[in-house]
Order: structure tokens, then C-alpha cells, then sequence
């Protein structure tokens, strides 16, 4: 993952710049190629006034059509951040009747889980909460992060996927009701994250350092995949994209409703991920996801840059905090600072260095025939 040595460059409207970004590109006029991924993400995925009201209005029509006869109509994944708190808050607005799924990885802030409890208890809604066996989630994030791959975060987010995927086939329910929207998270450099739904590479990875077997973790593979899209044909939902989409306006409406609290930063309801986004990223591999967030809201006019710019020279951890979650991460890996730091120190390695889900077809060409296997069991 070495880059080659760039002058250094911002782009003229957003934060976004030159620093361990390979795939940043610029026009004459010094405007990044993200602001023109943001503007084709927006005219095609984004729905407001009038069409996305009637968009909107079909959407919750079909969700509450399919769902007759059934104990929940939808999914919502909820971690307690700001975007499934607000889905979920939406989704008892629109009368739906979700089943709000929470995945604990063993990384729960005190603060997210009382988020939690609030949400459900106002909203009147049913939780279902996967406890991940520790010690086998913690075998594949120390495999990750041995692995010295960019995005460790995919241990949890396949995980999720799998959770909500697996609970839509058990109770035959096609819609999955997603915090993902244009306005607040679409920005994102190639090179800083990978698919999350990629089993194959999760488990290579797990193959070359995990010690144990992941007997309870669940895999999103190949079949459940295949099951969920074409026989189920479960989908997400990104309702969000149908309604304005303001982030102050938003944590002053759950605040206000649903006694929420803020976390201070973006997926910072897991301890972990605030250690990952706000150390292990910026030190071993020089990525400030601040940028991104930032940017997207610079491109959906919820901020300035100059509010942008004033918000990167603050510390990314304060450091009071950062000695109190080095600690707890560190005992609860079982590490030294010696042995940590010493995996800090490996070189970065891309995750294409590991099996990847496209080339299972190259391995196993029998999975080629599942869905002309599927179409026939159906009569399609």
C-alpha cells in the first residue's frame, strides 16, 4: 500500500486533499473528483419536494402491503448513532412496524447502549440484540489487524450485514430499512475501505492469523446472499435519501424525542471504532476520516469549508480520552504496548493481497449455476 510521494493539494470547494489518497484527481479549476461523484450520487439518488414525497409514499405503502399478516414489515439495524436512531424514529412516524436489530461486538460504549435503550422503549418497538461470542470476534479483529489492512472494520460490518440478512429469511421480511443517505455519508476515498460483504476475503484474512474457529460469527456468504436477493429479494432501504436531511436538525429531533445523547463523532458509539478512526488511522495509515464526513456536509450545504477547515485543526483525541481508550483496548486484547505497537509498525498491506469474493467463480464454478437453480426451483 506505499504511495508515491504527491505535492501536496486541497481541493477548492471541500476538505478532501492529497494525503493518502492515490485516486484524488482534480479539474483546472482545483475541484476534486468528489465533488462531482457527490453531484451524480445526488441527481441520481436523491428525492426531495414533491417526487420524494410520492417516491417516499409508495415506498411505505409497498413495505406495509408486504408485510401483512406478519408479526414485523421491515428491518432496522441499530447501533444508536445518529442515522439508524433517526430511521427508527422515522419508520414509527410512517407506521411501520420494524424489527430493530442491534449487533453487540463486545464494543459498546455505556452511552450507546442507554441510546439504545431509549429508542426501543419510546418507539414501543421489539429488539432483537446479537451478542457476538468475544472471544471469536476478538480472534478475527486481532487477525485484521495482523493482517495490517486498512478497513478492520469490516469484522463488524460483514457481521451486521449477515445479522439483518439472516433475520430477514427467518421471518420472510424484503425490506431492511438502512441510515445510509447521500447528504451525510457518500464520500468516501476507494483506498480507505473495502467491501464489507466480501466472506471470501474475511475469511482468508482469518485463515493467515486467526487462532480459532469462528463457530457463531455470522458469515454473509455466497448462498444467503443469493437466497436473500433472488429468491427473498430482500433490499436495503435508504428512506433517508426521500426527506431533507439536515445532521444538526436531525440530533436536535432524537434529542428532543427520543433522549438521545451525542457520542462527539461520527460511529463513535463503539469504543472501538473511535479508537480506530481517531489513532490506528491517522498514525499507521495517515487517514483522517474527518475529511470525508466534513465534505459531505460542505457538498450538501450544511456547513462551510472555512467550518470544515476550523474543525480539522482540533485534536482528532483529546487526550485524556485517548490514554483512557488505550488502556481499555489494549487490556482487552490481551496486549503489551510493545506487542501493539509493534503491529502498528507493520507495513500496510491492501486487501486484494487476500482471497476476494470474485474470484470464488474462478474456484468454484459451480456456484455459477445457483441462480439459474434458484429461477427453476421457482418456475421463473
Amino acid at each position: 500500500m506505499k504511495q508515491a510521494v504527491r505535492d501536496y493539494k486541497q481541493c477548492t470547494i471541500s476538505v478532501m486533499d492529497t494525503i493518502a489518497d492515490p485516486d484524488i484527481s482534480f479539474d483546472k479549476n482545483g475541484i476534486s473528483n468528489y465533488y462531482y461523484e457527490y453531484k451524480a450520487a445526488e441527481k441520481e439518488r436523491v428525492f426531495t419536494g414533491d417526487e420524494g414525497k410520492k417516491r417516499l409514499e409508495t415506498l411505505i405503502n409497498t413495505i406495509i402491503d408486504e408485510g401483512k399478516g406478519k408479526p414485523y414489515d421491515c428491518i432496522v439495524g441499530l447501533s444508536g448513532g445518529v442515522d439508524s436512531s433517526y430511521v427508527a424514529y422515522k419508520a414509527k412516524e410512517y407506521g411501520l412496524r420494524p424489527l430493530t436489530v442491534h449487533f453487540d461486538n463486545g464494543w459498546n460504549s455505556e452511552l450507546s447502549v442507554m441510546n439504545i435503550e431509549n429508542i426501543v422503549n419510546k418507539l414501543g418497538f421489539d429488539l432483537h440484540t446479537l451478542v457476538v461470542d468475544w472471544e471469536e470476534f476478538k480472534d478475527l479483529q486481532l487477525a485484521y489487524l495482523k493482517a495490517s489492512v486498512v478497513d478492520i472494520e469490516v469484522a463488524t460490518d460483514h457481521a451486521i450485514s449477515a445479522t439483518l440478512f439472516k433475520l430477514a429469511k427467518e421471518h420472510k421480511i424484503k425490506h431492511i430499512l438502512s441510515g445510509s443517505n447521500v447528504s451525510t455519508e457518500c464520500i468516501m476515498p476507494k483506498s480507505w475501505i473495502f467491501n464489507k460483504g466480501d466472506h471470501a476475503n474475511l475469511l482468508d484474512i482469518h485463515k493467515h492469523y486467526g487462532t480459532r474457529p469462528l463457530k457463531t460469527y455470522p458469515i454473509f456468504d455466497a448462498y444467503l446472499k443469493r437466497y436473500c436477493h433472488h429468491v427473498l429479494k430482500a433490499r436495503w432501504v435508504s428512506f433517508l435519501n426521500y426527506i431533507p436531511y439536515n445532521k444538526k436538525e436531525v440530533k436536535q429531533t432524537i434529542t428532543r424525542e427520543l433522549g438521545w445523547r451525542d457520542y462527539g463523532g461520527k460511529h463513535y458509539e463503539s469504543i472501538f471504532t473511535k479508537f480506530y478512526q481517531a489513532y490506528i488511522l491517522p498514525e499507521k495509515f495517515k487517514v483522517d476520516k474527518r475529511k470525508p464526513h466534513l465534505t459531505n456536509l460542505i457538498l450538501s450545504g450544511q456547513i462551510s469549508k472555512e467550518e470544515a477547515l476550523a474543525e480539522l485543526k482540533l485534536p482528532l483525541y483529546p487526550e485524556a480520552d485517548f490514554k483512557n481508550d488505550y488502556e481499555f483496548v489494549l487490556k482487552k486484547f490481551g496486549f503489551t504496548p510493545d506487542q501493539f505497537e509493534s503491529i502498528m509498525k507493520l507495513p500496510p498491506r491492501k486487501h486484494t493481497d487476500f482471497k476476494t469474493e470474485t474470484s470464488l467463480y474462478t474456484t468454484y464454478p459451480a456456484l455459477k449455476i445457483v441462480r439459474p437453480l434458484i429461477k427453476l426451483i421457482k418456475g421463473e
